[in-house]
C-alpha cells in the first residue's frame, strides 16, 4: 500500500471539482508536472452504480477516462505557475479497456505528461486494478484562465 501524499480536502485546493464529480481519493505520488498517481476507492454506493448497471455494478469507462483526466490535473495544477488554472480535458486518443472495474476495487491511476507547454499538456493515462491494467489512453488537456 502506497503512502497518502494528498487526501480529498489537499486535492480540492488544486483542482475545482467537488462531490459528487470529485473522483479521485488520494494522491500517492506526485512530480508536479512530469507524473502524477491517485487512487479511487471504488465502492458499491458510488453515484453510477443506480444506474450502470443496479443488477451487475460496472464503472463506466467515460468515468474511467475522468478520473485518469483529474490525476493529470493535480500533476499539471500542482506547479506554481497552474495554480488557480483549470485544466480542461479537450482530446482523448488511443482509449482502450481490458478489464471491468467493479466495486471493491482499488483503482490506481497514474499520468505521464510528455508535453506541457503555457496553455496546453497531453498526457499518457493508465488505470490499474491489482497492477492488472484496466483502461489506459492518451489525455490532452487546456488551461482555461
Amino acid at each position: 500500500m502506497s503512502m497518502v501524499l494528498l487526501n480529498k480536502e489537499q486535492i480540492k485546493d488544486i483542482i475545482p471539482h467537488r462531490d459528487p464529480f470529485l473522483l479521485i481519493d488520494e494522491i500517492t505520488a506526485l512530480d508536479p508536472g512530469q507524473k502524477c498517481t491517485a487512487v479511487k476507492y471504488i465502492q458499491a454506493e458510488d453515484f453510477w452504480f443506480r444506474g450502470h448497471f443496479p443488477d451487475y455494478p460496472v464503472t463506466p469507462g467515460v468515468l474511467i477516462v475522468e478520473m485518469m483526466a483529474q490525476t493529470g490535473a493535480v500533476c499539471a495544477g500542482s506547479m506554481p505557475e497552474n495554480r488557480g488554472k483549470v485544466a480542461l480535458l479537450a482530446k482523448v486518443d488511443k482509449a482502450k479497456f481490458r478489464r471491468q472495474v467493479v466495486p471493491g476495487d482499488r483503482l490506481e491511476l497514474t499520468i505521464e505528461i510528455i508535453k506541457l507547454k503555457a496553455s496546453v499538456g497531453v498526457g499518457k493515462a493508465f488505470a490499474l486494478v491489482n497492477g492488472e491494467l484496466a483502461a489506459s489512453c492518451e489525455l490532452t488537456f487546456a488551461f482555461q484562465k
